[in-house]
């Protein structure tokens, strides 16, 4: 038997339009609890999928820092997380949580 090669998922790969990238987004907060790496990491993703350096012109931010705060292993201010959202087309919304 052969050989059977696999690589790594890349959800960025998979996140080719608007929505898609909003539906992922919606899927990762309700995933998260209360995990802010998780959600940064799930930003990244689609920062990624649509071009970093992009993302970097239309914040003000660098590359570098962007690709950092996004990891899943930085801490970013909400200010940028606000940045990244709007300059990603990507609302952020509030809902009341329904009692059990």
């Amino acid at each position: 038997m052969g050989t059977l090669k696999l690589r790594k998922w890349d959800s960025a790969e998979h996140l080719k339009t608007e929505e898609d990238m909003a539906l992922y987004l919606e899927a990762c907060l309700q995933e998260a609890g209360d995990d802010a790496a998780f959600i940064a990491k799930a930003l990244g993703h689609i920062a990624r999928a649509k071009g970093m350096s992009q993302l970097s012109r239309d914040t003000g931010l660098g590359r570098e820092s962007l690709y950092k705060a996004l990891s899943g292993e930085g801490n970013p201010s909400f200010a940028t997380i606000l940045k990244v959202t709007s300059a990603l087309g990507i609302r952020l919304h509030a809902q009341a949580i329904q009692a059990a």
